[in-house]
């Protein structure tokens, strides 16, 4: 009995242990089922938040574009936002609404359509899915979107007329994007894989014979295949080599000799463009650059087919650029002349780029040219004026544009003059009834955006020429006038061209009359039509009238002139003396400072005046040793200081061991090198001048300037007595080599000075060295330019000048501050192009300055009194009479004119009397000095006068 109550008991404590675990299992479960329910909730908490922001984003963007709809990145974020929260309806309104305003990327599209086929998988609304492909297509021409196009149309082939309308728009893919050199061939396969598709429905299962017309559909299948072989091989592709063996391959009888021939000529047509596809493909977006030269390749080339691909392709990426859609739309308009390519050109370029007015233009001309009915001439009018055009002269040019439509349309010989003549009297009585835009627009403008009143000039014209009603244009001219152009003779001269042309002589001279008395700007012009009109058609009495008006208005102005004149020279005097009181008082400043500090530094100011001493009692006997070191260091500071002008500096010493002035003002002492002339070399060596006195720590700046030249040996710039920089300094390179590359920095701006390297050049021992390095002689391959104004820089005038000619080189002068002179010398390739930029460019006015263009011939350079310098012997003969400075301004000559005698050679004297009085006069004075004369030797020149 014992054995079976211990199995019971151990039975019994099995169940027990086992309900205890199913009873925490179930606990642990329940636990975690409480933690999942925790976590759920949570996740619905952050979810519903996410939801509540995304939602005020997408009430915020809407709210926006209800104020500005043409916000295009707002569009783009909004389209993002309802994707993102899966809004399917809202998402496909804000679609709907962006594509009105502006073409899509072929990104936004894709989605679309994407989306779009994943609800609409029904037949029924296929076609809804086949329109939105349709203007898909027409924003631009990208494969992607035609195969995608191509591949939704094959889900339809079963259904009537299926297969013939997956064909149609195979052809149409291929026809638009199939010359696409990088991305053609996937179509072209596409559609290939279709038709291969179709062949093998059509062949016989394996030992059965076709009956007659299933032979001749498999025929006909087999040459629809082969005909798109021969199709593409004829287009030149990236990696055609693939198609060519793969059609040998599938063809039984081999590729026909017509087949391989195009098959050649396309090769070579594409090795011709695959430089510009490589470029294109290492290129970054947006490649301008690399399409303007494909597209220039392609117009040489002349396929109408590959330049309208070109064109498409860097549209596609160039989209929002206007030069690029009027190069497109000009080709069109003026070689191909399609005219629904043409005008659906067109309508994509002012889409894309509704803000240029000329786009709009070109526009409304094709419509016409085209044949199109004035309402949709008027409405793209309409648009054009909602555009939001940025000046006013682009409004007053499309409704000038828009104004010659009409006035072409109006048949003036049978009195079809109502509709044009409403246009002009309802809307060009000011900016604001003309452009018919919101108030605030033209209160922007107001009429100062048609000064010359352009839009009534032609309507006046159009009264007088077609209307037959002069009346009618006299009165708009009063009107022109009254606007604030009768100060100006041209405008009073179209007057008297319309009344010459339409009106009769009274009115002419009338109008002249009124321009003589009002034109303030050229009044001369004005005076001589009027004089030029009474020589042909007026009466004596008229001749007078119009003589002594003019007389009198001429007068006035040129007093008018010489006031005006007056005034301005007494506004530049008053500048001038303001400009010397401002130096007075800086220099007053100045002499104030040294004064104050003249006390701190007596002790130094003696011990400089110690060394004046010493320079002034022991350099000229060193100069006169011959030899030694002493010798050197005198030749080079002669080389240095006779370079600038000037003496040495007092308190100079060259190898003494007094203390340095750079030391006395803390600044670092100077190279080793200094102190050994003997290391110097001015063969290797630079002379830099001009720098800024300001310049801060110039060996290391000027260091980084040339390092580029060169190796550097030495650099010593030269510092004052107080430790300031002088402006100029010394360079010696390792090499010879390294002196020509400095050269070339000559004129460099540094710190707003141009730097003067030159040659180091010890000047008393090379008298005629010549540091200017311009000729100063006839230059007929170069023009001299004066009066430009002091802003135009370098680039404005090449840009200027090379309308006329090959530019070489653009010269500006400046002063050695380096502020311009107003002068410049350009350099042209050769004579005649100079001589085309001096007829061209005299009298031009750039920027309110009225310049004056001649060929360069630049006065020769003063000759310095030296030694061995090839002066007139007149100019020295002159300097030995007055003196070293010549004669000056208030000496007077006390010898009567008579007795002046002739400096001129012997030689040159016309009759030889003179000459053997002269030889007589001088003759006994010609072995000795000669003698001072008396009293009878002038009387004796006197009666022989």
């Amino acid at each position: 009995m014992a054995a079976p109550g211990n199995a019971e008991q151990t039975q019994l404590q099995d169940m027990e242990e086992d309900e205890a675990g199913v009873e925490e299992r179930e606990m642990e479960s329940d636990e975690e089922e409480g933690m999942g329910v925790e976590n759920s909730d949570d996740e619905e908490d952050e979810s519903s938040e996410d939801e509540k922001e995304n939602e005020a984003e997408i009430q915020r963007l809407e709210e926006q574009l209800s104020i500005n709809a043409f916000d295009y990145n707002c569009h783009v974020d909004l389209i993002k936002l309802l994707k993102h929260e899966g809004e399917l309806f809202r998402l496909r309104k804000a679609r709907q609404k962006m594509s009105e305003l502006f073409p899509l990327t072929e990104e936004i599209w894709l989605d679309w359509l994407k989306d779009e086929i994943r609800l609409t998988e029904e037949d029924a609304n296929r076609e809804k899915v086949y329109e939105l492909f349709e203007r898909a297509v027409k924003d631009y021409i990208c494969p992607e979107i035609w195969l995608e196009y191509a591949q939704y149309s094959i889900g339809g082939m079963g259904s009537p007329g299926g297969i013939d309308k997956v064909r149609s728009i195979f052809e149409r893919a291929v026809t638009a994007v199939g010359l696409h050199m990088t991305k053609g061939q996937t179509l072209w396969e596409a559609y290939r894989e279709f038709e291969n598709a179709l062949l093998s429905t059509l062949q016989p299962p394996p030992g059965r014979i076709p009956s007659h017309e299933e032979q001749e559909l498999l025929n006909n299948q087999l040459e629809r295949i082969h005909t798109l072989f021969r199709r593409q091989l004829a287009v030149p592709l990236m990696e055609m080599e693939t198609t060519y063996a793969e059609y040998e391959e599938w063809s039984e009888n081999g590729v026909p000799e017509t087949v391989v021939h195009q098959y050649k000529k396309a090769l070579q047509q594409m090795q011709k463009c695959k430089s510009y596809e490589e470029a294109l493909l290492v290129a970054e977006p947006p490649k301008l650059a690399e399409y303007q030269a494909y597209i220039e390749f392609e117009l040489k080339e002349g396929d109408p087919p590959r330049i309208q691909i070109t064109f498409e392709r860097a549209l596609a990426e160039n989209c929002l650029v206007p030069d690029m859609w009027t190069k497109y739309t000009t080709y069109l308009d003026r070689q191909l002349k399609i005219k629904d390519l043409v005008l659906s050109t067109h309508e994509r370029a002012v889409r894309n780029c509704p803000w240029t007015m000329s786009l709009w233009k070109s526009y409304l001309l094709a419509l016409e040219r085209h044949g199109s009915d004035h309402h949709t001439v008027s409405d793209v009018f309409e648009k054009a004026l909602n555009a939001g055009f940025i000046q006013a002269t682009d409004y007053v040019e499309i409704w000038q544009a828009y104004l010659d439509y009409l006035r072409r349309r109006v048949d003036f010989s049978k009195g079809e003059i109502g509709e044009l003549h409403f246009l002009y009297s309802g809307r060009s009585s000011g900016l604001v009834l003309v452009f018919t835009l919101p108030s605030c627009v033209s209160a922007g403008f107001g009429e100062s955006g048609d000064p010359s009143c352009v839009i009534m000039q032609i309507w006046a014209r159009i009264e007088a020429r077609h209307c037959k009603n002069m009346q009618k244009a006299r009165e708009l001219w009063d009107s022109i006038m009254t606007k604030g152009n009768a100060k100006y003779a041209n405008m009073w001269l179209e007057y008297y061209n319309l009344e010459r042309a339409y009106g009769d002589t009274a009115h002419c001279r009338k109008a002249l009359h009124r321009a003589v008395q009002c034109s303030s700007d050229y009044p001369e012009h004005a005076c001589e039509v009027l004089l030029t009109f009474e020589r042909v058609e007026g009466t004596l009495e008229d001749w007078d009238t119009a003589v002594q008006k003019t007389e009198t208005r001429l007068n006035r102005v040129n007093e008018q002139r010489a006031k005006a004149a007056e005034r301005g020279a007494t506004q530049v005097r008053q500048e001038e003396e303001r400009v010397e009181q401002r130096r007075k008082a800086k220099a007053d400043k100045k002499s104030q400072k040294k004064v104050q500090k003249g006390r701190a530094g007596e002790k130094r100011k003696a011990g400089r005046d110690d060394d004046q001493d010493e320079w002034n009692k022991d350099s000229a006997p060193k100069r006169q040793r011959a030899g030694g070191d002493n010798s050197a260091t005198d030749e080079f500071m002669e080389t240095e200081t006779e370079l600038l002008g000037r003496n040495a500096p007092p308190g100079y010493k060259p190898g003494g061991g007094t203390k340095k002035p750079q030391q006395e003002a803390g600044l670092p002492p100077r190279n080793q090198n200094d102190e050994k002339p003997e290391l110097r070399d001015d063969t290797s060596s630079v002379f830099i001048s001009n720098l800024a006195y300001t310049m801060e720590e110039p060996e290391a700046k000027l260091k980084a300037l040339f390092e580029t030249c060169g190796p550097i040996k030495q650099i010593r710039p030269v510092f004052s007595n107080k430790g300031s920089f002088k402006g100029y300094c010394y360079l010696q390179f390792e090499s010879l080599v390294s002196v020509s590359e400095a050269l070339k920095l000559d004129r460099r701006e540094v710190e707003g000075r141009p730097m003067f390297v030159s040659p180091c050049v010890d000047k008393s021992k090379n008298p005629d060295f010549k540091v200017f390095k311009y000729n100063t002689s006839l230059e007929k391959h170069k023009i001299f330019i004066s009066g430009l104004p002091f802003s135009i820089t370098k680039e404005q005038l090449e840009e200027m000048c090379k309308n006329h000619g090959s530019v070489r080189e653009v010269r500006l002068v400046t002063y050695r501050s380096g502020k311009p002179k107003g002068l410049a010398y350009v350099e042209f390739a050769d004579e005649a192009q100079a001589s085309q930029a001096v007829l061209k460019l005299d009298g031009m006015d750039v920027e309110g300055c009225k310049i004056s263009v001649a060929i360069s011939n630049p006065p020769r350079r003063s000759m310095m009194d030296k030694p061995g310098s090839s002066r007139p012997a007149a100019d020295m003969m002159s300097r030995q009479v007055y003196g070293a400075r010549g004669k000056g301004r208030t000496q007077l000559s006390l010898l009567p004119r008579s007795l002046h005698r002739q400096t001129a050679p012997v030689g040159k004297v016309e009759n030889g009397t003179a000459a053997e009085r002269a030889t007589a006069s001088t003759a006994p004075n010609a072995a000795g000095e000669s003698r001072s004369l008396s009293n009878a030797d002038f009387a004796k020149m006197l009666l022989n006068k």
